[in-house]
Formats: C-alpha cells, sequence, structure tokens
C-alpha cells in the first residue's frame, strides 16, 4: 500500500447543533453551541441520555444523513466530520463493536492499512500502541479470547496507532478493573502531543479531571449547561449538578447494606469452572445477601456469572440449587431448566446490554418476561410502568432498545430482569454509564430486592457500589494452570 500521511490537529465548531434519531420524537442533542480549540483536552459531562454519545459519534462522522435529522451544523477544522475522519479517532463505550480482526496485532494494524501508512512503519506503531495502553498478550492474541475490559484496551490501541488530531474517548475505563483503568488514563495522558485535541465522556470524574483542562456541561433539554475550568464548574455549579445526576468529585453517596442477616443458600457452586476461561471455584449465594464478585480483567467473573444464571454449561464441578429456588427442577442443574422457569427464578443482566433486547420498543422488552410466564396484562402494564418511571425511562417506552444511549441501555437491562420478580437476580456492571441520579435509583432498586429476601449478585469494578451495596465479596484471581483449588478468595465487607 502506498500513501503518505499528513499531521493534522483537529478544532471543533457546534453552531446550534442537534440530532434527532429515526424514529424518535424526542432529540438526542439539541442546540449545542461550542468550540473547541485546536489541543484542548476537554471533559463532556451530563446526566445519561443527556447526548453526550450522540455528540461524540456526530464529530467521529458516524451519522449518516439517513439515519435522522439534523439541525445546525458541525465542523471539523470547518469540514463536515463525514469529510474529515481520518483527523479523528474514537473508542466506543463497547469496545467489541469496533474489533474486526481475529488476531490483537492485526486489529490495530488494520487502521494503518487502510489509511495507506507504509508497511515498515505499521508494526512499530502497533507494538508502540499496545505497550502504551498496557496491553498484556502478543500481537497473535485472539480478539475472541479477550474479556470485556482487555477489548477496551485494544481499542484504545487501534485509536491511538493512527495518531488522531481529534480523540474522542467514550468511558474508556468502563469495563476495566482500578489496574486498568490507571494504565489506560496513564496511556491517554502520555499518547497526546501539544496539539492533539481530546474530549472524554467519563462518568468517574475525579479520576479523569487530570487528563482535562476544561468540563462542558450539556443540558439534557438542549444546549450547554455549564463550560469552564474544572474548578469553575464545579464551585458555581456542583451542587446543582450533583442533584441533576452528574459526578461532582467530593459528593458521598448513602450506604444501603443489609441490616439482617442472610437467609439459605439459593446456589452452591463446587469446584465450578470453564477452562480456560475461570478457574474452579467454591462459591455460595445466599437468600437476602448482595453479593459482589471483583477482580482483574480476564479472572472469569462475566463467565462465573452466566454459569450460575444457568446460560452455561460448566466445564467442570456443578451449580446446584436449593429445592426453594429449584421447585419442580430440584434434581436438575440451572443450565437444563426451560426459559420460563429460569427466567422466574434467576435473572440475568449481560455485560453488554444488547445482547439481551429482543423486541422493538422499551415497553415490549419489559413487557416480554412477565408475559411469558404467564401474568395477565394489567398486571405486566403496571410492572412496566413502575419500572420505567423509576429507572427513568418513560419517555423511551416506545423507542427502540437499540437506539438508547449507553447508560439507559443498562437500565433497560436491569429492568427487564427486574420485571419477572426472580428470586436470585445476577448482573454482570450494572452501573456502567449510569449518572449520579439514576446510579442511585439502581443502588435502591437492588437494595430493596434484596432487603425483601431476594438474592443478588453483581459482577463490578465500581468501587463506591460495592461500598454502598456489598454485604459480602469474592475475589477472583486470573486462571493458572495449576492442580490446586480454587481461584477466589471470599470475606465481608471491607
Amino acid at each position: 500500500m502506498g500513501g503518505e500521511e499528513v499531521a493534522v490537529v483537529s478544532g471543533v465548531t457546534l453552531r446550534g447543533f442537534g440530532w434527532r434519531h429515526a424514529g424518535r420524537k424526542r432529540w438526542a442533542v439539541r442546540g449545542v453551541d461550542l468550540r473547541i480549540e485546536h489541543g484542548e483536552r476537554v471533559l463532556l459531562l451530563g446526566p445519561s441520555g443527556a447526548g453526550k454519545s450522540t455528540l461524540l459519534a456526530a464529530l467521529a462522522g458516524l451519522l449518516p444523513e439517513d439515519s435522522g435529522e439534523q439541525s445546525g451544523t458541525v465542523e471539523i477544522d470547518g469540514l463536515d466530520p463525514r469529510k474529515a475522519r481520518e483527523r479523528v479517532g474514537i473508542v466506543f463505550q463497547d469496545p467489541e463493536s469496533q474489533l474486526v480482526m481475529a488476531r490483537c496485532g492485526d486489529d490495530v494494524a488494520f487502521g494503518l492499512e487502510n489509511r495507506g501508512v507504509p508497511t515498515d512503519e505499521i508494526w512499530p506503531r502497533v507494538d508502540e500502541a499496545l505497550r502504551r495502553v498496557g496491553f498484556p498478550y502478543r500481537r497473535d492474541r485472539l480478539t475472541a479470547q479477550l474479556s470485556g475490559g482487555e477489548q477496551q484496551r485494544l481499542a484504545l490501541a487501534g485509536a491511538l496507532a493512527l495518531r488522531p488530531g481529534l480523540l474522542l474517548l467514550d468511558e474508556p475505563t468502563a469495563n476495566l478493573d482500578p489496574a486498568g483503568a490507571t494504565l489506560v488514563r496513564s496511556a491517554v495522558a502520555g499518547a497526546l502531543d501539544a496539539d492533539t485535541t481530546l474530549i472524554l465522556v467519563e462518568h468517574r470524574v475525579a479520576e479523569a479531571l487530570p487528563l482535562v483542562d476544561r468540563v462542558v456541561v450539556l443540558e439534557p433539554g438542549g444546549g450547554v449547561r455549564a463550560d469552564g475550568t474544572p474548578e469553575a464548574v464545579f464551585d458555581v455549579h456542583g451542587d446543582a449538578l450533583a442533584a441533576e445526576g452528574v459526578w461532582v468529585p467530593g459528593r458521598t453517596v448513602p450506604s444501603r447494606r443489609a441490616t439482617v442477616a442472610p437467609g439459605e443458600a439459593l446456589l452452591t457452586a463446587d469446584r465450578l469452572g470453564l477452562p480456560p476461561r475461570l478457574a474452579e471455584t467454591d462459591l455460595t449465594v445466599r437468600a437476602g445477601e448482595a453479593l459482589a464478585v471483583l477482580g482483574p480483567n480476564g479472572a472469569g467473573k462475566s463467565t462465573l456469572a452466566l454459569l450460575l444464571g444457568g446460560l452455561l454449561r460448566p466445564g467442570s464441578g456443578a451449580v446446584t440449587a436449593s429445592a426453594e429456588l429449584a421447585g419442580r427442577d430440584a434434581r436438575t442443574p440451572p443450565y437444563r431448566w426451560r426459559a420460563p422457569a429460569l427466567a422466574t427464578r434467576i435473572g440475568s443482566v449481560f455485560q453488554d446490554p444488547e445482547h439481551q433486547f429482543v423486541t422493538g420498543t422499551v415497553f415490549d422488552e419489559l413487557a416480554l418476561g412477565p408475559r411469558r410466564t404467564g401474568r395477565p396484562e394489567a398486571e405486566v402494564r403496571t410492572t412496566v410502568d413502575e419500572l420505567l418511571d423509576r429507572l427513568r425511562l418513560t419517555a423511551l417506552a416506545a423507542a427502540n432498545p437499540y437506539t438508547l444511549s449507553g447508560g439507559e441501555a443498562r437500565r433497560l437491562s436491569v429492568a427487564t430482569a427486574l420485571a419477572t420478580a426472580p428470586r436470585l437476580l445476577i448482573c454482570d456492571e450494572p452501573t456502567f454509564g449510569q449518572d449520579r441520579r439514576t446510579w442511585l435509583e439502581l443502588v435502591d432498586l437492588l437494595a430493596d430486592l434484596r432487603d425483601a429476601g431476594h438474592g443478588v449478585v453483581t459482577v463490578t469494578h465500581d468501587a463506591e457500589f460495592v461500598a454502598a451495596l456489598a454485604d459480602r465479596q469474592v475475589t477472583l484471581t486470573r486462571p493458572v494452570p495449576a492442580d490446586g483449588r480454587p481461584a477466589a478468595s471470599t470475606g465481608g465487607p471491607s
């Protein structure tokens, strides 16, 4: 491949910009007037659903004209973003959606090859990008073998390898363990030169502040709520922003730990494993208890959640349900239960919300589980309306689930599991993409479920969530070839 790269710098101008997705009554973002100069580092904030991800997609040139309605203008150095894509690098909320090759090194090289970078420059740049994000594997590692957090680091490496003039990061540390998140933030800080413009969407505001020199807050109803240095914005608007859902540094959250001892065991895992994804693990899940599953990326946390939820057949060991949970299936392991029975006994929330959406509207998605279990339609509607209201999804009842923001999709996925009132709820990163207000509502929902005698298991990297809700913790370690057991350590609240 021939071709020569031209160094570019990228400033951003929006004049009355707005976007409404096709088929939606509500504008995703509207009335935004904003100028971001070359080399500025901007943290883009706003409550879930304020349009942050939509704005980033517009800047990346990823909103086709026939996919919605635009108002105003958006430009990258005077160009329509659709004509300036080579100036821009982006990392999405869902890194899996932008991995295209089977091997990790090839995936990072893909963009360089498409842009005509000379062959002898490609692999040194691939190796440099992988090193900067702390990627722990060789180039020939299969992308299908990566955890969600590892995928996110790889996607960031692919963006950094392009040396973009404008780098857009949409929740770049959302699925990372604390050590991995620190590596990514360090990678971002070290990878940007003086002319690189950065726009970052991040709910971990305190950790993100060292990367930026400016904060812009979007107003959910349209326009920009606040714009200035972090100190100025939080000093003047901090209390109001916290009340509206922004994670303002220094604001604490209330604890919702259980006030009574847990009840009987609902599930027991004995030497449960799925090589090479999960080492053999012993675990007990109890009624009336919120159990947090922690551990580094690649330790098998999501695999454990699927095994406990009856959605994967164990490779070793067994999952045994109590007689009270199993009902007629007392002699049958959960992975062999029929779907309607499983839905009312064990509810699961996947790491990727879109993997569990099957209908065309938010309302129907929530109604699906209760309808399948034979509830009367009036009862179904009451259940759905209550969940829509509690999780601030009422205005989106008629929307297609696939058009929701990342935070909205996560709340919907939790609500679909809650709709059947399962005896045990298993959630994989339930607070991903949430503003402060909806985060607190999710904590209250799960705490209420726990306090009503249900079991709650959460796979999470969210330390504040663990501190607020978890009654007990289990920490997994990365699987290693060994004869010993198990690869988990358990303990109470810390």
